[in-house]
């Protein structure tokens, strides 16, 4: 499961622990800004160690996670998890976060029902007036 040589690239370990699920999304993460290695943006074959701490952004939620292990290759979800250690302060954070989304959920007004056919058109229409 660890890599014997003490350092692996990002993207590859990313892959591996299962934040993504391809390493080409992994790499589009890392190129947009959503994966940061000590605070600092990075680049994909950026070589990481044991240690080390990411902070990565996954649509609304961000964790801050320590490097535990090294592997290149990806397993199961339980092995997946002692690759790394998420910090208390972030599963706090996240919880906090989730909890105030799910709150914030009931000031939605949604529709009834879904639109009619009639009304699809008349939205589409509308949207293709706006480009």
């Amino acid at each position: 499961m660890t890599d014997p040589t003490g350092k692996l690239r990002l993207d590859k370990w990313l892959w591996a622990a299962r934040f993504f699920k391809t390493r080409s999304l992994a790499k589009a993460a890392i190129e947009g800004g959503k994966v940061q290695l000590d605070g600092h943006r990075v680049k994909v074959s950026r070589e990481i160690a044991v240690g080390d701490v990411l902070k990565i952004r996954q649509g609304w939620d961000e964790k801050i996670v320590r490097v535990a292990a090294l592997s290149d290759q990806r397993r199961g979800a339980p092995e997946a998890q002692q690759l790394y250690e998420e910090t208390a302060d972030s599963v706090a954070r996240r919880e906090a976060e989730a909890a105030a989304r799910k709150a914030a959920g009931g000031m939605i007004e949604r529709p009834e029902r879904r639109p009619t056919k009639k009304q699809r058109r008349q939205i589409h229409r509308f949207r293709e007036l706006g480009d």
